[in-house]
């Protein structure tokens, strides 16, 4: 190794910027390094090895400057200058990272990255570095913190990545894919196919991305969807280096020669105007590194391996007056990169040496770099030291400030008492696991805490009076949650715990107690459910929902009639909303308006259901609205007074949530236009004022609903766009109320808590000291509770916490078009009386009805659920008593609660979304009657969607008028079903298997046989249900069913909509036929005509009207019997041969 050319000031070493951080010398380092390098026989530091103070940079002509031992003997792999800060980083063979400070070299940093690969890049962001390895990306901090550590796959070889913006990073290698990386979350969000494997460098333009393959070439591909533009054949052996500038690309490389591969000494140069390659360049040197340093010119640097550099324009001709010598220590450079000021250039060899070359004595790497931080000096006091092994050691030793205050461990005999520490519950995962053997009980240990730890909760997170957070926990239900430690257990989100027999063991009586029916969340798109129970429980809309039926396939108000036809027979138990979702999923306008979340976003929390069901609600509404003006109003829809229900050309749902009103734009030239116009709901609008000032909400309703803005309008008068004063006048008011809070951001969140205190405070100062702190009291309280004159007048102060929203409001017509709102207590009611009365005058009075909230969560993306006050008429049919109640609905946790936890928002985990409020004896306003729509018309023949279908192929024959079935006839039933998402599981460490997310099932056949009358045994119904969702497995060895088969362009069979074949059903059902086959439970869960838990328990299939062969043949403790092997059995018949044949 030639150490000639080794600057003689490189014995000199400059004192270290910071000691403690300087490495000691090896002792096992090569000697041959440090020759002519004179040593400190106490040990020197190797921070930087400075030329001489003698050494003149000129101006202009870059020249070496330092030179730095970044780890002695191992090969540089890769130098980069920090985009942000004044620093130069270096990564080595050995996986390790060093980074410089200044122009001086001062080392700043250094710790291994990898303890195997290589650095293969470095790339700079503002918080930090990522590096890249062989399968392995690491963001850590500049002073060597992880941040975050992304492992690839192992069979991943990486080489190259690339920054498109702030957030998103591309990475490549010798594989064929480039993976998309979000920095934000730190996950794959996309893999983009690469037609020739193996890139290694990546560049960026505003045109293109440029990605250079080992095989010689450089594809040029587009910004959004990274399809290749244009492909340039750069060099028939391998790429060494490409760079672009402007509409210039120029690349070094590698031609195939006889030999083999020999180094190309013409650089290949392409115009990217004309996507063509313009004359060669001819070069001095071995390309073995080049880029562009666009100073005044376009120049180009290329480096060679042995140290040689050369400045040329890339189309001119080369000068070998312009080649200078890096003196490298090592045989070869390995590595080079240039600052982004073009001032600096940074070279790195095998033997672990840097140097710095630049054109000014005293460069900087970056335009504008900010200030770096450095570690400050620990300053601590000295302490005598203290032999903590001596017992008799005096603790008085250790300084304490005096004071005359008393300590806080210093607690009053009255505000203290000793109480035994209670033992902590047991992990719900050993109970699950756990196998008894007599008395004893193993399981294999969780490993959730460390060996001996035991934590001890001295106090229950969730507040005394919260019912629910006594109920121990289900075998198969929720784990804790330690990130919603302030929100009531009620509140969390709840899930489904499937073990292997599905559904049949968990229990959801732990979960509801009440005779009410919840929602399965576990559908796609789910997020609905709180407001589905919101409009069922409006007992108008429920009654008009129930008594509409029309023609269209995909009809939210039938399918949603549909559904709250099972909330009605339900006793307890929990319904699908499977057919609505399916419903809502193909309508065009809720896929635009973004309603549609897609299975990641729901399970990652991406979508703000915040957002979401306000969008979702005006949605619903505007839908079910023109849904119900395609069809003539049913005469049940009249007003118990004998007037009509709602005015003509409107529907039912616009006369009971429709908002009539007057826009009024004023010109400022005193011209006015008068429109006409009506909402479905309003959106509160909150005032700008960050002194606390108090609203009343009845003042902020009053500023949303009557709107006065300043806006651009077309005037007729002035012919152009003017500014307006834009007003809103009420002409009529909705009989039902419905409002978005709107509270998407922390602006409007500070609002609703602000008023929250204020009104705590003014509620707090008006009752005095009559406030209780909760709602126990004495037994003197009680005896007067007791007596006849004893009433509770008084709120306790957990009932006035976070309370802004009152119960009702008081809504009065001016004469003048004006609108008078206020808050309405029950003391106004005293004084004011009735307001039945007060409606001849125009006073109307809104009851609060429902409230639905987000609940908070940064991990999930939290949950919907709503309060709900359960009118009378529900307990009657539920439970036989009449009475009110609100509830609490979580999906399928319902819980009655307490009238002030409807209203109370804590704005730090649960936060108001949806408001719903109703005229005051709104429902003794109309005959609610509920006739079923179903008539029997749906059986007989109908043409089949299948364009290809021929009348010989038919495999039914259609009942008859006169076969009409009637009550106890025999019907034979079979359903076949297609799968739309596979099921997703994972493995225990002990073996088992946990059902995370069951199979999404679609029914895609249904026969029904006759079971009586002359047609014995032939089918009355063999219906193929078109589906235009994707279809995972289409089951065929068991179902039958081909691809093709429901697709009605191009099947063969009896094709119906799912519509359709569900009113056929619920027909034979209505009339009360008994059903005969195997297997029958799923088969109508399926379906969604029923709902089952445990034993057989059907909604709308009555028990009397099912003969199951599943169960006709079970023995107790014993297995359930397939249908192949009772055919066997009892018919001699192989069934599925047919299927298993195709």
């Amino acid at each position: 190794m030639n150490f000639e050319g080794l600057d003689p000031g490189l014995a000199e070493y400059a004192p270290a910027m910071h000691s403690a951080l300087d490495p000691v010398l090896d002792a096992h380092l090569n000697p041959s390094l440090l020759q002519n390098v004179e040593l400190d026989p106490e040990g020197v530091a190797l921070e930087a090895l400075p030329v001489q103070e003698s050494v003149h940079i000129m101006e202009g002509v870059y020249s070496e400057l330092h030179s730095v031992v970044a780890e002695v003997g191992v090969p540089v792999s890769v130098s980069h200058f920090d985009l942000h800060e004044e620093m130069l980083w270096v990564g080595s063979h050995g996986g390790h990272a060093t980074s410089f400070f200044g122009p001086a070299l001062e080392r700043y940093s250094s710790f291994q990255v990898n303890g195997s690969d290589d650095i293969r890049q470095i790339q700079s962001l503002e918080n930090g570095i990522l590096f890249l390895t062989k399968n392995n990306l690491k963001y850590m901090a500049r002073g060597g913190l992880i941040i975050f550590d992304y492992l690839l796959d192992e069979n991943e070889d990486m080489h190259s990545l690339l920054l498109t913006d702030s957030s998103t990073l591309l990475v490549g290698g010798l594989q064929n894919h480039i993976l998309e990386i979000d920095l934000n979350t730190v996950q794959e969000t996309q893999k983009y196919a690469v037609e020739t494997p193996g890139v290694t460098i990546m560049r960026q333009t505003n045109r293109f991305f440029f990605c250079g393959h080992t095989s010689g070439k450089v594809s040029l591909r587009d910004l959004r969807t990274f399809k290749v533009e244009h492909e340039f054949d750069a060099f028939s052996g391998s790429l060494s280096d490409f760079d672009v500038h402007g509409n210039l690309l120029a690349a070094c490389g590698f031609s195939s020669r006889l030999t083999g591969l020999a180094c190309d000494r013409f650089l290949k140069v392409y115009d990217l105007r004309m996507m063509r390659a313009i004359t060669p360049l001819q070069v001095h040197v071995d390309p073995a590194f080049l880029r562009f340093i666009p100073t005044y010119t376009s120049r180009l640097a290329i480096i060679s391996q042995s140290g040689q550099c050369q400045f040329c324009e890339p189309t001119g001709l080369a000068n070998p007056a312009d080649i200078f010598h890096v003196n490298p220590v090592g045989p070869l450079l390995m590595t080079f990169d240039v600052s982004a000021s073009k001032q600096a250039l940074a070279f790195g060899d095998s033997e672990g040496c840097v140097h710095l070359w630049t054109d000014s004595p005293e460069p900087s790497f970056n335009p504008y770099s900010r200030e770096t931080e450095f570690a400050l000096p620990c300053l601590v006091d000295s302490l005598p030291p203290l032999d903590w092994s001596q017992d008799l050691l005096p603790l008085s030793l250790i300084p304490v400030p005096l004071t005359t205050d008393t300590l806080l461990s210093d607690w009053p005999a009255a505000n203290s008492a000793p109480a035994p520490r209670r033992a902590p519950p047991v992990d719900a995962e050993i109970l699950r696991t756990m196998k008894k053997v007599g008395f004893i009980g193993y399981a294999p240990n969780p490993r959730t805490r460390l060996r001996n730890q035991i934590p001890y909760r001295l106090k229950e997170s969730d507040s005394e009076f919260d019912s629910f957070s006594q109920v121990t926990e289900s075998p198969v239900g929720r784990e804790e949650e330690p990130h919603l430690h302030m929100v009531s257990k009620k509140y969390r989100k709840v899930t489904i715990k499937y073990s292997k027999l599905g559904l049949e063991d968990f229990d959801f009586k732990h979960y509801n107690k009440t005779l009410f029916a919840g929602l399965e969340p576990h559908i796609p798109n789910a997020y609905c459910n709180c407001m589905i129970q919101v409009l069922y429980f409006l007992e108008p809309v429920r009654c008009l929902i129930q008594n509409h039926l029309c023609q269209k396939e995909f009809c939210l108000a039938c399918e949603l009639g549909f559904l709250f036809h099972m909330l009605d027979l339900s006793r307890g138990d929990p319904c699908q909303g499977n057919n609505f979702l399916r419903a809502f999923r193909t309508i065009p306008e809720a896929s635009a308006l973004g309603l549609i979340l897609a299975d990641s976003d729901e399970a990652s929390g991406k979508g703000n259901l915040a957002r979401l069901i306000q969008r979702w609600n005006r949605f619903i509404l505007t839908q079910l609205h023109q849904d119900m003006q395609e069809l003539e109003i049913p005469q049940a829809y009249r007003g118990a007074g004998g007037s009509s229900f709602c005015s003509s050309g409107d529907s039912v749902i616009g006369q009971l949530f429709s908002c009539e009103m007057e826009n009024c734009s004023l010109c400022r030239c005193g011209s006015e236009t008068v429109r006409a116009s009506s909402t479905l709901l309003f959106t509160l609008s909150y005032p700008d004022d960050k002194t606390g000032k108090n609203y009343d909400f009845a003042q902020v309703l009053k500023r949303s609903i009557c709107l006065d803005q300043n806006t651009q309008a077309w005037c007729d008068t002035c012919e152009k766009y003017q500014p307006t004063i834009q007003t809103r006048n009420i002409r009529h008011l909705p009989d039902i109320l419905v409002i978005n809070c709107e509270v998407n951001s922390s602006k409007e969140a500070d609002f609703w808590r602000m008023q929250a205190e204020v009104a705590f405070k003014m509620a707090v100062k008006k009752h005095g000291g009559e406030i209780s702190k909760n709602k126990e009291f004495a037994l003197a309280d009680w005896k007067e509770l007791g007596s006849p004159e004893g009433v509770l007048v008084c709120p306790s102060i957990e009932e006035l916490k976070n309370v802004w929203l009152p119960f009702s409001i008081r809504m009065k017509m001016t004469k003048n078009k004006g609108l008078d709102v206020c808050n309405w207590t029950d003391g106004d009611e005293m004084q004011w009386g009735p307001a039945r009365a007060e409606e001849e005058h125009g006073v109307y009075v809104y009851d609060l009805m429902a409230t639905v909230v987000h609940i908070l969560d940064s991990r999930t993306g939290g949950s919907l659920v709503a309060h709900i006050k359960v009118g009378e008429t529900y307990h009657q049919r539920k439970e036989g008593v009449t009475h009110q109640q609100w509830y609490l609905f979580n999906d399928f946790l319902i819980e009655p609660i307490d009238k002030h936890e409807a209203v109370q928002f804590d704005m730090n985990w649960k936060v108001p979304a949806i408001l719903y409020y109703v005229k005051r004896n709104l429902n003794s306003r109309y005959n609610l009657n509920i006739k079923n729509p179903i008539e029997a018309s749906v059986l007989l023949a109908e043409a089949s969607l299948a364009r290809k279908q021929r009348k010989t192929h038919t495999t039914f024959i259609p009942l008859m008028l006169n076969e009409m079935p009637q009550i106890g006839d025999l019907v034979g039933l079979d359903a076949e079903f297609v799968t739309l998402n596979e099921e997703e599981a994972e493995l225990r460490s002990d073996g088992t298997k946990s059902t995370i997310k069951p199979s999404q099932m679609s029914v895609a056949r249904i026969t029904c046989v006759r079971g009586q009358g002359p047609n014995e045994g032939i089918p009355f119904i063999d219906d193929y249900i078109s589906t235009q969702e994707q279809v995972v497995d289409y089951l065929t060895q068991y179902s039958g069913i081909k691809p093709g088969d429901l697709d009605a362009k191009i099947s063969s069979k009896h094709l119906t909509t799912l519509k359709s074949t569900y009113l056929k059903l619920r027909f034979l059902i209505d009339i009360g036929v008994k059903f005969v086959g195997h297997g029958l439970q799923k088969d109508f869960r399926v379906i969604n005509l029923m709902v089952w838990q445990g034993s057989f328990k059907s909604l709308l299939v009555p028990k009397d009207q099912v003969l199951d062969t599943v169960y006709l043949f079970h023995m107790p403790r014993k297995r359930m019997i397939s249908l192949r092997f009772l055919a066997w059995y009892f018919l001699d018949a192989a069934v599925f041969s047919s299927v298993l044949a195709l």
